[in-house]
């Protein structure tokens, strides 16, 4: 049945595209689950029994901007094992209808095309980092930055990359650019979860190690996380000339990487905050897994300006130690293998009871 056909009922309410409500927990659903939720969230209103919270499976979000031709919105994908957001964009013709009903508090449900809804789960994301090194300008002057450190220092980048292949190293001698591809994770699809943010900061960790022993220099860094249009490619492309290197990336998320830069530079300037080893966009400092103890809401942020953020968004700095030290240890989360092991016999469970767990339990 169509929407038009559906959810018609005095104390239910359908949103136009425009009147999507912004601001408030939402659930975004397959359009195939339509006209079961409507016979479901009929029956709740007119306070019959109904399985509606049984129904298919919701992804959490939250709307945040209302364009002419796109919704965006934060999507939230993991909150169980970390708290993951990410900023979506959702096109206006893959929204099918919205819903919600404030007297019996189910809030609002937005049906969107199947396919693109797979593909949210199924595409690859990343993780980006500027690493920049402190104090060039003067090395140079004092001619300390001579070809044969700058070998010594390309070979100690070559053995750390060498380790985490998984991740591409772009280096410029007095800066880096770093890039990850990783996959949210689908259960349904038998794609799992890939997404290790810690990491970065490890890498980080040696990379300081290896400029301070082989140019006495210091580094600070600048981290972020998002959706990339390059879903399904390599992490580099380099032409079969050899002369061409193609970071399979929008520039956006550099973009972002840069806002943050200019933001820090001018607080530091300013007197709002002092220097700092590592400044980490919101949404990624979020997603790291911290002991429980370590109150990282009320740690150290300032704005900055990002180009496709709705709210104007935050970054935190720290020094790396005080990241690292707080940073979950390998037998802290050991949880996570109990996690995916329960969620593959939750998988072989038949449909409805599976849903019914999954309701139960906030699980996607």
């Amino acid at each position: 049945m169509k929407y038009e056909d559906l959810f018609n009922h005095e104390h239910i309410e359908k949103y136009s595209f425009h009147d999507i409500p912004l601001g408030v927990d939402c659930t975004l659903m397959s359009e195939q689950y339509m006209k079961e939720v409507s016979d479901a969230l009929i029956k709740t209103v007119e306070n019959i029994p109904a399985p509606l919270y049984e129904i298919g499976s919701v992804a959490f979000a939250a709307g945040r901007r209302i364009n002419t031709n796109s919704l965006e919105m934060s999507w939230y994908p993991n909150v169980h094992t970390r708290f993951h957001e990410i900023s979506i964009l959702i096109p206006k013709e893959k929204i099918v209808g919205c819903v919600g009903c404030w007297r019996f508090d189910v809030k609002p449900r937005i049906f969107v095309d199947h396919e693109w809804l797979e593909s949210l789960y199924m595409r690859e994301y990343s993780v980006f980092a500027l690493v920049d090194v402190i104090g060039v300008r003067d090395a140079l002057r004092e001619n300390l930055l001579r070809k044969e450190k700058l070998i010594i220092l390309r070979d100690g980048i070559d053995a750390i990359a060498y380790k985490y292949r998984e991740i591409s190293f772009i280096s410029f001698a007095d800066s880096l650019i770093l890039k990850s591809n990783w996959s949210i994770g689908y259960f349904d699809k038998g794609v799992d979860c890939t997404y290790k943010p810690e990491i970065f900061l490890k890498i980080i960790e040696e990379l300081k190690a290896v400029y301070r022993d082989v140019l006495g220099l210091g580094v600070y860094a600048v981290l972020t996380q998002g959706s990339n249009e390059y879903y399904d490619e390599s992490l580099l492309h380099i032409s079969p000339s050899k002369n061409h290197i193609c970071l399979n990336s929008l520039g956006l998320p550099f973009a972002e990487l840069l806002a943050i830069e200019n933001a820090v530079k001018a607080a530091i300037k300013g007197g709002i905050h002092p220097p700092e080893e590592v400044y980490m966009d919101e949404q990624y400092y979020h997603s790291l897994r911290f002991r429980y103890d370590f109150e990282k809401n009320l740690k150290p942020s300032n704005e900055y300006k990002a180009l496709m953020k709705a709210e104007a968004p935050h970054y935190f700095y720290s020094s790396l130690d005080v990241l690292l030290n707080n940073i979950e240890s390998e037998t802290e989360n050991g949880s996570d293998s109990l996690f995916v092991n329960f969620m593959r016999d939750l998988l072989s469970l038949k449909k409805d009871w599976r849903n019914k767990l999954r309701r139960m339990l906030r699980l996607v």
